[in-house]
């Protein structure tokens, strides 16, 4: 017995997520201490013994129970994207976008959708470092009314490969080499660049991973990209193809690779400590929705093929729409249960979002669903809190591991009688229905030859950086490639560059001390580039948005004797503009300032560092002054931070520290001014605002 549904906005209100989530939280608060199934326990220090010092007995069901759950707490870490954090937080369109989508969440301003952000490393196992060179993760969980979205994606808009099918080859040759299980968490080594030099598709993503995209300031100032072109189809079936981009609100910035590093061993949590306070603090991360949409019947005007995975649509010739703003409010309250436990599936679409032929996401359609089997144990991880719908689930999906779901229904099957018919189908007006499309061919194992140019785009990426940019990836190629033990993967690696700047493949080669002896031969080899692209503004970090400060972290070197005036003073113009000064003395504690006021102390330059901060100011006071400048580590925190082209401020007396540590005279983001000038903190906050000045960053090759 076949019957639809008859109300079509029937289960069409979004419940509050957190409200659903709190019938599985458990607060410890007051409570007593029992086993899995209830028994109260008055004593867990010791074992169940034959005695005092005699053998343990195997009656001792809660020493066992304990062990077991202790023994079984772990589950199989991702295959990729093992390192990560993420946090809740909600979704609002700006304007009805029915026009485009059948989506109800993109369809109704008045709608708040609740969502689930995961951001990760891709190479990295779970104890890995939050800043090494690597594409991030940026995988967002929509909980509709129409049941959940997931767009995975990453911070980079394009991929190492075309097909799904060697998705595998590319994961193996840049995860740890196989005999030695090393290096963690980098691409800097023999496999991975084997896998490069031989794969020529790879040129474009390549370029984007020695960018300074692969080492962000933060999750926060990163942005997001579907990666794929996805269909949109509105309620007449309507089709249209679209890229998905998440815009943030703090621009998109990054960290300079020495700093990367430091910060790697000083605080290996950086990014996720980063995420985690913001949020803490009600300074929440923020992003646009951007959509750039394309008719159907243009598909193939742009001179590459949409369905490639390795190429982007540029923003100037089709803008992206910004369409709606996805705030993060809430942290977890468990990683395990939340951040581990979240399953991200390409397949988790809504009706009026649907999937094209991309080979690669097409894979991803299988692979995402198929890796949760092992890491979730079993078919049921979508009955997890994190991963439960808002909506409630009616079907016939039976038993499993892990099952919690308790159905009462008798018709476990459709159609059926025995259960009236239920549930019934949605109608055609509500469900999700696949966009007809015509598909005919020869059953063959080739790649489209409108995949064919791996180059121009490559090009194109190379020529939109800034000087300073460009600088940065001739470096990153360089150190990557450096540690390359192989000679023959270093040429090939330079051939491969060749076919997409021959000026900076050279580059490339001299800093790898390969001399001009094969330079005929190299040039003889190379490939015309087979188009020549415009550069695209929008590719450069240099062109983002550099308006806030907020969420900045300046730290506030003092100690005893400080200017307790001008300390305040900038704190409260900091915190005024959303930023955060944090005192950094010569120990921890308080200080007592000069007009005898306390002080707390935030760190001490034993316990922190220049890189865990994005600029730096030195208070006046001439005890103060003498006693940090009277030790090394403070002077190099000063000179560190100079290098790094942070902004550095001081008043009074404190550019006698500066001048310690070697910097300069007040210009390109060293701000000096006496105690009592109100223009001091605008001037402090204005330098801030830049983000970095690139022209003090030393280059380290030439």
């Amino acid at each position: 017995m076949t019957r639809t549904a008859s109300d079509p906005k029937a289960d069409r209100v979004i419940p509050n997520k957190q409200a659903q989530l709190e019938a599985f939280r458990e607060y410890p608060e007051g409570t007593t201490l029992n086993t899995d199934q209830g028994v109260p326990i008055p004593h867990t220090d010791d074992s169940l013994k034959a005695g005092l010092r005699g053998p343990t007995l195997l009656d001792d069901f809660h020493l066992r129970e304990k062990l077991t759950r202790f023994d079984h707490e772990r589950i199989p870490e991702r295959v990729v994207h093992a390192r990560g954090s993420g946090a809740h937080g909600v979704f609002r369109v700006y304007e009805s976008l029915a026009d485009l989508t059948a989506a109800d969440f993109l369809s109704d301003p008045g709608v708040e959708t609740p969502v689930f952000v995961r951001f990760s490393t891709v190479q990295g196992p779970r104890g890995s470092a939050d800043t090494v060179r690597d594409v991030r993760g940026f995988a967002t969980k929509f909980y509709t009314a129409q049941g959940n979205f997931d767009l995975v994606g990453n911070n980079m808009p394009v991929f190492f490969i075309q097909d799904g099918i060697k998705f595998p080859d590319v994961v193996h040759a840049v995860k740890p080499e196989a005999p030695d299980e090393m290096p963690t968490g980098g691409s800097a080594h023999d496999t991975f660049w084997d896998f490069v030099s031989l794969t020529p598709e790879t040129a474009h993503m390549v370029m984007w991973l020695m960018s300074d995209r692969a080492i962000p300031r933060s999750y926060r100032m990163m942005e997001g990209f579907g990666v794929h072109t996805f269909k949109l189809v509105n309620a007449a079936g309507k089709v249209r193809l679209c890229k998905f981009h998440w815009k943030p609100l703090l621009g998109a910035h990054s960290l300079v690779w020495d700093e990367a590093q430091k910060i790697a061993g000083k605080d290996p949590d950086f990014h996720r400590r980063d995420l985690w306070t913001a949020i803490d603090a009600g300074i929440y991360p923020e992003w646009e929705l951007g959509l750039q949409v394309v008719d159907e019947a243009d598909e193939q005007k742009f001179g590459f093929d949409l369905l490639d995975p390795t190429k982007l649509l540029p923003e100037e010739i089709v803008p992206v729409r910004r369409v709606g703003k996805m705030t993060l409010d809430r942290n977890p309250d468990n990683f395990f249960a939340e951040t581990e436990q979240v399953a991200f599936c390409v397949q988790n679409l809504v009706p009026g979002i649907d999937v094209t032929n991309d080979p690669l996401m097409q894979a991803r359609l299988f692979s995402y669903l198929d890796t949760q089997l092992t890491r979730l144990g079993g078919p049921n991880f979508a009955e997890l809190p994190i991963n439960r719908p808002v909506v409630k689930v009616h079907n016939h999906q039976q038993d499993g591991f892990g099952r919690q779901t308790i159905p009462t229904g008798r018709g476990n099957y459709h159609p059926n009688t025995t259960g009236g018919g239920c549930p019934f189908l949605a109608g055609a007006e509500r469900g999700f229905v696949h966009a007809p499309q015509p598909v005919e061919g020869t059953k063959i194992r080739a790649r489209s030859p409108s995949f064919a140019d791996h180059f121009s785009q490559a090009r194109m990426f190379l020529a939109s950086q800034s000087a300073a940019e460009r600088q940065h990836m001739l470096e990153a190629f360089q150190f990557e490639v450096s540690k390359v033990e192989r000679p023959a993967i270093r040429d090939r690696v330079v051939r491969l560059l060749l076919d997409v700047d021959q000026d900076f493949a050279l580059e490339v080669a001299r800093g790898l001390g390969l001399d001009d002896v094969a330079r005929t031969a190299w040039l003889a080899a190379a490939k015309p580039v087979a188009q020549r692209l415009k550069p695209s503004p929008a590719l450069s970090l240099a062109n983002q948005p550099m308006t806030s400060i907020r969420s900045r972290k300046v730290a506030i070197l003092a100690t005893d004797g400080a200017d307790g005036d001008a300390l305040l003073a900038v704190k409260v113009g900091l915190a005024r503009e959303g930023a955060c000064g944090e005192i950094v003395a010569s120990r921890v504690g308080s200080l007592v300032a000069r007009d005898g006021s306390r002080h707390m102390i935030d760190k001490s330059v034993l316990n922190t560092a220049s890189v865990l901060f994005d600029a730096v100011y030195v208070v006046g006071g001439e005890a103060s002054v003498a006693t940090l400048a009277a030790r090394n580590d403070a002077v190099d925190f000063v000179r560190e931070a100079f290098q790094h082209g942070k902004a550095i401020a001081a008043t009074g007396e404190g550019a006698a520290l500066l001048t310690a540590a070697g910097v300069a005279a007040p210009g390109e983001g060293v701000v000096a001014g006496a105690a009592a000038d109100a223009r001091f903190v605008d001037q402090l906050v204005d330098a801030l605002r830049q983000h970095r000045y690139v022209g003090r960053i030393q280059p380290r090759s030439s």
